[in-house]
């Protein structure tokens, strides 16, 4: 007679080979730590409230009449001119980044000054049109992708398609060598210093005529000594450096000449006053060129900006090299400096060795400098890297009494299946760390302390797991069966409820990620990723542990400190009607 038992699917949710599941959370545990080792990032990165450093929540305005203007290229275009900002002041690991549709937050770690990052992120960026008075290559070029470029136009806004002359310098400062010499004023470069002086209302010797403009303060006192300072300024720019690049021409305003670096560090230039404000340009957009198919530059003018354009190209038209370029400068740093070489009015193209990268990034620069948006500052947050490191270790401390707690609790209750939840959070505080490791680089995670506040709330939603599912096979105990089908027929359901109980969790979560602003995100960020992380263990190491440790003697015989004593636990009597049948068919198997 063929036994009852043959040809029946296991019990719904056994793992006849544990041993699978618990090979698979040992490779991922080993991969995640190998890469943590490998790549150096053996600790988490420490947000600005733990490490120490300056917050700053900016919100952007837009002028009346232009509330569209918020939308998120701009935001991200923003970002891109404000990390370069902070990048300026020589700051490593800053973080410039949008939260909801109008705010940016600058997180920028210790060792900064917090008022000169303020000041640098918070004002509007400058963009000018300057005339290139001097240019020269630097000693030392650093590496660039930046394009060559040359200034075709469309003269009364109609297409140009005049070539750029050989031999017209590139926008990484490739130009004749004696062009940035220090010169007199009366070299061609001295003459054109000295009138840009002059046009910007500065008094030359012996011009004291009553119709002359009023003399600039922050001018030199002759036409000579501020060529000769100009001079020695541009001779002592240093351009190797972020931080320097910055400081080039600190102060200096629009309507006077001054020193600027290229954004690379590969060519320094003396820029005469600006002749076009940034606010002038209408649009401008990265295209590609249909007949030889590069990318370019297109601007548009407003009308008043358009008729100054054309003044300026007319002139510079008519000079020789350096002296036909423009520059553009935002936040006195040139950004490009193409040539002339006809008179442009209403709109303009640059083109040159663009990719489609610089090409958008250059036509982001233009229209921002346009864009009527300001920035208002909301909060600013300065911790001391002691005031973070109290934090970091009261919370470290808080988290260890909570799980110390935890563990008390289920040692006293569960006894020897504490063991198994032990180990659980073990693996899951491992899995944790290193995914937080190694999501430092990865996505620029910080932890922040409402983040470490969510790992301390983990520890309470991971152990409720295990007693979900050691309540369950208790309640089996209870009902008669022995400890390996009480395993078995208890997971389905503790399943469910597991599975139900993180869903919400992990809702919650998300929904907290998604329409909080600033550090919340933190505590919703961590929240989140433990919650998947325990159903991760719970499956694959929590369930497997159990069901090898429910074939072993210590928790199959009930052992009173296995914690599933069936004399303590008030178990009925054994259910052995199932044995009473095994020579005989069993209508319904299930029952047995």
């Amino acid at each position: 007679m063929a036994a009852p038992n043959k040809g029946r699917r296991p019990a719904a949710g056994g793992q006849s080979k544990p041993g699978r599941a618990l090979a698979f959370i040992l490779i991922a545990m080993v991969a995640l730590t190998g890469g943590m080792f490998l790549s150096h990032n053996t600790t988490p990165r420490l947000g600005i409230d733990l490490a120490g450093g300056t917050s700053i929540t900016l919100k952007a305005k837009p002028e009346p009449g232009q509330e569209s203007a918020i939308n998120k290229a701009n935001m991200d275009t923003a970002v891109s001119i404000m990390e370069r900002r902070v990048n300026g002041l020589g700051v490593s690991e800053a973080e410039v980044q949008t939260q909801g549709s109008d705010n940016i937050i600058v997180n920028i770690p210790k060792g900064t000054n917090s008022e000169q990052a303020r000041q640098q992120v918070g004002q509007t960026a400058k963009l000018y049109f300057r005339p290139v008075l001097t240019a020269q290559p630097t000693a030392a070029p650093t590496p660039s992708a930046s394009p060559s470029a040359s200034t075709s136009g469309k003269p009364s806004g109609k297409p140009s398609g005049k070539p750029t002359p050989s031999g017209a310098p590139s926008a990484s400062g490739k130009g004749t060598p004696d062009a940035g010499k220090p010169s007199s004023s009366s070299s061609p470069q001295g003459r054109a210093v000295s009138d840009a002086l002059k046009a910007s209302g500065s008094p030359t010797p012996g011009a004291s005529k009553p119709n002359t403009p009023a003399p600039n303060p922050s001018a030199p006192a002759g036409d000579s000594a501020a060529v000769a300072k100009l001079q020695a300024q541009f001779a002592a720019l240093d351009c190797s450096t972020k931080a320097a690049r910055s400081k080039a021409g600190e102060g200096a305003k629009s309507s006077e000449p001054t020193v600027a670096c290229d954004q690379n560090g590969q060519e320094k230039f003396i820029l005469g006053p600006a002749e076009v404000d940034g606010t002038d340009v209408s649009k401008a957009q990265a295209v590609i060129n249909q007949q030889n198919g590069q990318w370019i530059v297109q601007m548009d003018f407003t009308g008043g900006g358009s008729k100054k354009f054309a003044s300026i190209t007319g002139k510079l038209s008519q000079q020789q090299y350096p002296n036909n370029r423009f520059a553009i400068a935002l936040d006195n740093q040139v950004v490009s400096a193409p040539t002339v070489s006809s008179t442009l009015s209403g709109s303009a193209e640059i083109s040159g060795n663009f990719t489609q990268q610089t090409a958008q990034d250059l036509a982001n620069v233009l229209s921002y400098g346009a864009l009527p948006l300001t920035f208002q500052e909301q909060s600013v947050t300065t911790v001391t890297a002691a005031l973070g490191a109290d934090q970091l270790h009261a919370g470290l401390i808080a988290g260890a009494i909570g799980l110390g707690l935890v563990i008390i609790y289920l040692v006293a209750y569960y006894r020897g299946l504490a063991l198994i939840a032990i180990l659980s959070l073990v693996v899951s505080a491992i899995l944790t760390y290193t995914i937080m490791a190694l999501l430092g680089p990865g996505i620029g995670f910080a932890l922040n302390l409402p983040a470490v506040c969510g790992a301390i709330v983990a520890i309470g939603i991971t152990a409720d797991s295990f007693i979900v599912y050691f309540e369950r096979i208790r309640d089996e105990i209870r009902e008669g069966r022995t400890l390996r089908p009480a395993v078995e027929r208890a997971w389905p359901r503790a399943r469910r409820t597991i599975l139900v109980s993180d869903f919400v969790s992990f809702l919650a979560a998300a929904v907290l990620f998604i329409v909080t602003v600033g550090k919340v995100q933190g505590f919703a960020f961590t929240l989140g990723l433990t919650t998947l992380l325990d159903v991760v263990v719970v499956f694959l190491f929590t369930k497997p542990v159990m069901t090898i440790l429910a074939r072993t003697k210590f928790f199959a015989s009930g052992h009173p400190w296995s914690g599933l004593d069936p004399k303590r636990l008030g178990a009925k009597p054994p259910l052995r009607r199932a044995r009473r049948t095994t020579s005989a068919p069993v209508d319904n198997p299930k029952e047995a």
